[in-house]
């Protein structure tokens, strides 16, 4: 958290530098090239395609900005500038993601999750989005309670009570794997009764989001803005990175509901 708080104290200078560079194409073709390894102006007049007039007064720019210097008639990327380059590459990245993930972000209700899982969406760069058909309407139950049945070990946040997935959590106590969950107050009961998990808290709200983090995978599925869960889309992925995401996500919101 105190890592993003300074990323936003820095923001203003950070982001009008950014803009400097990124407003040029003829920046932007030497910069990444620099960013890829030093160059003479040889080498930049080669691998950007930009006459040598453009890329001097450019490189002059760049010099007196402090962006780029020269040693052993080479020009270099200074640290600042490289760290620079990489938060505009995060940034195209996360909104390739985003974008690639509109049809489970857009017209759904997402302002449940942390900010700071919000700050670490480029995790989920290896997720997918599954979406069913009109062959299988049960085929994200069915994927999750396969994933479920598998598991040695889950984090679970369950918006509602499902008696399917209930049994499979009992069946996964009853063979001594770690189970944790988190239900909403207005269920809690309910679950209680019926649950053999010993290791469940609850949280006020409705409609948050529907979490599974097994050790093999990870499982999203969200509320529609009109309340209801969308039971056709969900975010899956196996990889190590969006598997930390989630497993980031549940104790985010866990210690938000403290």
């Amino acid at each position: 958290m105190e890592e993003n708080e300074n990323y936003l104290k820095d923001y203003n200078s950070i982001s009008e530098e950014i803009k400097y560079m990124a407003n040029s194409l003829v920046r932007l073709k030497i910069l990444a090239t620099l960013y890829d390894h030093p160059s003479n102006m040889k080498d930049l007049n080669q691998n950007t395609g930009l006459i040598y007039s453009s890329i001097s007064s450019n490189m002059h720019k760049l010099e007196l900005e402090e962006h780029v210097f020269r040693e052993s008639n080479k020009y270099h990327l200074s640290n600042s500038t490289r760290l620079k380059i990489e938060q505009i590459l995060e940034l195209g990245y996360l909104i390739t993601l985003l974008n690639e993930f509109f049809n489970i972000l857009d017209k759904h209700l997402v302002k449940m999750i942390p900010n700071q899982s919000i700050a670490e969406l480029y995790l989920l760069g290896k997720a997918n989005l599954m979406e069913s058909d009109a062959v299988d309407v049960y085929r994200m139950y069915n994927f999750m309670e396969t994933a479920l049945n598998s598991a040695e070990e889950v984090k679970c946040i369950l918006p509602f009570y499902y008696e399917n997935f209930n049994d499979i959590l009992n069946g996964l106590v009853e063979n001594n794997k770690k189970v944790e969950v988190m239900i909403p107050e207005n269920i809690f009961n309910i679950f209680q009764k019926k649950s053999k998990v010993n290791d469940v808290s609850s949280f006020d709200g409705e409609n948050v989001f529907l979490l599974i983090v097994t050790d093999q995978l990870m499982i999203l599925g969200l509320f529609k803005d009109d309340g209801f869960f969308d039971q056709n889309r969900l975010l899956t992925s196996k990889n190590s990175d969006s598997i930390r995401w989630a497993n980031n996500l549940y104790e985010n919101f866990k210690m938000e509901n403290k």
